[in-house]
């Protein structure tokens, strides 16, 4: 028998007797340091060459070397030190996850959205002013007629990430898209650091889209608001500021501020009158593209269908990539959808689909009615049509375009309020954005404030320069989000057990059941009682756990908890997957490797890759849930894994300076409010003076009970008091 106090963690093995044996805040001398008067103790033995030494008052580890007097210097020095538990237990604060409601649907705003509420949602996030600028961009200056298959391996890759969102906008239908899917499964500063780098690319995407579409408005008019503003107003030459004050930009924000603010039903049907105007302009372009095409303008006498070869094809899939980064509004947006587990896969897909043949058949259009050399970058559908003697069609594709950027507009607004309340509901933002209006059932002071935030930047600032940062916190977001699928599909469900009362002896765990060979987790006041069963003739494997069919080849391994080594295997797959993909990109070019450790490095993280992803699909996984999931897991989302970080590595030093300053702000946010406000941490135990006696009998068979006992200062009552009966094999 063996009594430890609450905060002793035990891992018995039934069979082997006491194996290991971890103590942290105790009340014993484990904790008060080393002194010269001990209490009488014994070693026990099965506990290894380094010993433990057991006492009345708590279970301490300790060197089995005599104690030595600590000096003046040394105590003073060790008073100032943090201790390992104090360590242990910040990582922990750090990497707890959510913990969700039992009732999932349960929610204070109003489920509206249906499918094609969500589907056009998604379908104004993504086709933007890009279709009518990118599309001309990347054909003339990238890939030329061959912008067709950059577009289509770009929506392939799009879809591995559009998937992982599905499946847990599925799973999770809350509101806080990325920020959230990471808190339920990799951790809390991960996290709020997603959230933070989301915020701001909200802000600076709607603003950016803000003036892009008083631009496009003023070049309509001959740039009449402009010369007006700078002849009236001024024009400004201080750096990060706009050359001038646009004030159209502004407005056209506060109005779209103003409609959000009445609720998604309000934005939803003001989407689907911009979406359909859209929509309705790029059919009239296809139409009348198709019509006038010219196949002899993908010929070689002006260049061909790839005149840059596939270099220049991948160069134009790196930048169409982010023609496709709004559908994760769908995501937003679940906590608001009548039927999410539905709804949001559906939405994506579909949406995502449409929305990948639009600029596929839109650049083919293009390049077939004038040759792909003599495209306006700036202008080019409208452009093209007045070459081929249409020069009225330029109005529609205006008007197309101005309402493509005002969905993208509506996007941005909508979607950043609600990971912000997300955030703030958490207790890891400031808590008035959290607030709800009770006729409306959006979070209007988020709504409102961050409206304005976006105002004042599309007013004052010059955003040229940090549109590229929207880039790298999609990308983070989408390589968390496909990490986060891979620990939670090998994740086991956690079932909370509840504490006893006061004087009471739970009865022993029976024998029989599903549950009797699973992990059971005991919660006491500061820290968890965890035995592990090794029953390997139990057929049915829960999440987690080896597969039989490695066992006699991997045995090692099934000594760790379920799903501990595949989540050991994920960091080693994103590290290998940062190695690799730097050798790819800087190899050549900065690090000016020889060829052969050139390969000899590719080959070497590509192993380390390969064998992580192998020793994930080793272990077993989910299944039969209810909600949609994502197949070939883990192969899908770790291929979404390489292409994002592979595309954040190709972006400007310059952007990865700015980022990294912007998480240093979120770091001081979350050290200085979020950590000691956050609803989990509310939910943790307080540390007690008094410690909570657990006693454990491990017999010979596959087999453990365990009895709580009240905690009290004096011995628990039929509990021997002699050292040498407090651990018995």
């Amino acid at each position: 028998m063996l009594a430890c106090p609450a905060s002793v963690k035990l891992r018995i093995l039934p069979g082997y007797g006491c194996r290991d044996l971890l103590a942290s805040e105790t009340d014993g001398p484990g904790e008060q340091g080393c002194t010269e008067q001990h209490e009488p103790s014994e070693q026990v033995p099965g506990f290894g060459d380094a010993g433990r030494r057991v006492s009345r008052q708590g279970l301490a580890a300790v060197d089995p070397s005599p104690c030595r007097r600590a000096g003046p210097a040394a105590s003073g020095m060790a008073r100032w030190l943090p201790r390992s538990a104090d360590l242990t237990r910040f990582c922990q604060k750090l990497n707890r996850v959510k913990t969700l409601e039992d009732d999932m649907m349960e929610t204070s705003f109003n489920r509206c959205l249906s499918t094609i509420d969500l589907t056009l949602l998604g379908i104004g996030g993504m086709v933007g002013s890009g279709l009518y600028v990118l599309t001309g961009t990347v054909a003339k200056e990238i890939a030329g007629p061959a912008v067709i298959v950059s577009f289509i391996i770009a929506g392939f890759a799009s879809l591995l990430a559009a998937l992982c969102y599905a499946e847990f906008g599925a799973r999770v239908p809350k509101t806080g898209s990325a920020y959230m899917f990471t808190y339920v499964s990799v951790g809390e500063i991960w996290a709020f650091l997603i959230g933070w780098n989301v915020l701001l690319e909200y802000m600076i995407g709607g603003a950016a889209v803000a003036r892009a579409w008083s631009g496009y408005l003023d070049s309509i008019f001959n740039h009449k608001i402009k010369n007006f503003t700078e002849t009236h107003v001024g024009a400004w030459q201080v750096p990060f500021l706009a050359h001038y004050p646009d004030f159209l930009a502004a407005a056209i924000l506060l109005v779209a501020t103003t409609f959000i603010s009445f609720g998604a039903k309000v934005s939803s049907w003001l989407n689907h009158v911009f979406s359909a105007i859209s929509m309705g302009v790029i059919l009239f372009i296809l139409v009348m593209g198709f019509i006038l095409a010219q196949p002899k303008n993908w010929s070689a006498q002006v260049g061909g269908f790839a005149p840059y070869g596939l270099s220049g094809i991948m160069a134009g899939t790196a930048t169409c990539f982010y023609a496709f980064v709004g559908f994760d509004v769908i995501a937003a947006s679940s906590e608001e959808a009548r039927n999410p587990q539905r709804a949001v896969p559906r939405a994506i897909a579909f949406s995502l689909g449409l929305a990948t043949g639009a600029y596929i058949l839109v650049s083919v259009v293009l390049t077939l009615m004038v040759p792909w050399h003599t495209l306006d970058p700036d202008s080019a559908l409208a452009d093209a049509f007045y070459r081929r003697g249409y020069a009225w069609a330029g109005f529609l594709v205006a008007a197309g375009s101005i309402c493509a950027m005002n969905t993208v507009l509506l996007s941005n607004l909508f979607s950043l309020p609600r990971i912000v309340y997300a955030m703030a509901e958490d207790g890891l933002f400031f808590q008035v954005f959290s607030r709800v209006h009770p006729r409306t059932q959006v979070p209007v002071v988020g709504i409102v404030v961050f409206g304005l935030l976006m105002a004042l930047l599309a007013l004052v600032f010059d955003l040229e320069a940090l549109v590229q940062f929207l880039s790298i916190g999609t990308l983070l977001a989408y390589t968390f989000v496909a990490a986060s699928i891979i620990v939670l599909r090998f994740q086991q469900q956690k079932v909370d057990v509840p504490a006893p009362a006061a004087g009471s002896r739970p009865s022993p765990e029976p024998h029989e059941g599903p549950s009797a060979s699973e992990l059971k987790e005991y919660e006491s006041f500061s820290d968890k009682l965890q035995l592990v069963d090794r029953d390997k003739s139990k057929e049915h494997r829960e999440p987690g756990q080896l597969k039989a069919a490695f066992e006699p080849y991997l045995e090692f391994l099934s000594d760790f908890y379920p799903g501990e080594v595949v989540t050991v295997a994920v960091v080693t797959l994103m590290v290998s997957a940062i190695c690799l993909c730097s050798i790819l990109v800087f190899g050549n070019t900065h690090l000016h490797l020889p060829t052969w450790s050139y390969s000899l490095l590719l080959v070497l993280f590509s192993l380390g890759f390969l064998l992580s992803l192998l020793l994930i699909w080793a272990h077993e996984q989910q299944h039969g849930t209810q909600t949609f999931q994502i197949p070939l897991v883990p192969l899908s989302p770790a291929l979404s894994i390489v292409l994002n970080i592979y595309l954040m590595l190709k972006l400007s030093y310059m952007t990865w300076l700015r980022f990294a300053v912007w998480l240093l702000l979120g770091l001081l946010v979350y050290f200085g409010y979020g950590i000691w406000h956050s609803k989990e941490n509310l939910r943790e135990p307080r540390p007690q003076r008094v410690s909570a006696r657990y006693v454990v009998f491990p017999s010979g068979s596959l087999d453990e009970r365990v009895q709580a006992v009240q905690p009290s200062s004096q011995p628990a009552a039929g509990l021997p008091d002699t050292d040498t009966d407090d651990c018995k094999r």
